[in-house]
């Protein structure tokens, strides 16, 4: 089925589309930071995300993701599996649904292109279960996420990734993904925009 990725690099992990998992199992990994979120930040934009009450973002998340729904044809985002305990979530989409990223200047900076272009998809977030870090989880993540928008008709996919270098950081701040796992999946950089944020591209033809 297009989107599922059997990650053999790790043993007894599997990534699924998001409406293959159930609801309880993402909001097993959503938890602290993340549970608040909803991954729904990225995709509202600031000002609308902030007033917009815990449980109304979790709503529109179960209504994106269609969990519980194999049958869905859309989803927006992946589950990651580590011998069946739900370990991971990986938001990807079109780039032109994230409202935050489409309105902030930093990814765009030394940038014409069209922010609205639908052949092109992002990945926002990636969040690994607290008990589960550490472990290389996002290296198959981000590529079972090239995997599932590629199979989708993108034409390109980027991600927004920081730099740590030897740096204290804080796993909140790390939910956009390091590096390592996207050059991994073949991304290039495209720019640099802050001193510790990359844009990395990987484009299909």
């Amino acid at each position: 089925m297009p989107g599922r990725t059997r990650a053999g690099d790790i043993d007894g992990l599997r990534i699924v589309p998001a409406n293959e998992a159930s609801w309880d199992d993402l909001q097993a990994i959503l938890t602290g930071t993340a549970g608040r979120c909803q991954c729904q930040r990225q995709r509202l934009g600031d000002r609308d995300w902030w007033y917009l009450p815990v449980a109304e973002r979790g709503a529109i998340l179960r209504a994106e993701t269609h969990c519980d729904d194999p049958r869905a044809t859309e989803t927006i985002g992946l589950v990651g599996y580590l011998d069946d305990e739900p370990v991971a979530w990986c938001a990807v989409d079109r780039r032109s649904v994230y409202g935050r990223l489409r309105g902030s200047p930093v990814p765009w900076k030394g940038r014409t292109e069209s922010r609205d272009d639908p052949d092109v998809w992002a990945i926002p977030c990636l969040v690994v279960r607290r008990g589960y870090r550490g472990r290389g989880l996002t290296y198959p993540v981000v590529a079972a996420a090239v995997s599932h928008a590629r199979s989708r008709g993108a034409q390109a996919i980027e991600g927004y990734p920081m730099v740590t270098g030897g740096q204290e950081i804080t796993w909140d701040e790390m939910s956009v993904g390091a590096v390592g796992p996207f050059l991994a999946a073949g991304f290039r950089e495209v720019s640099a925009p802050t001193k510790r944020r990359r844009v990395m591209r990987l484009e299909f033809a």
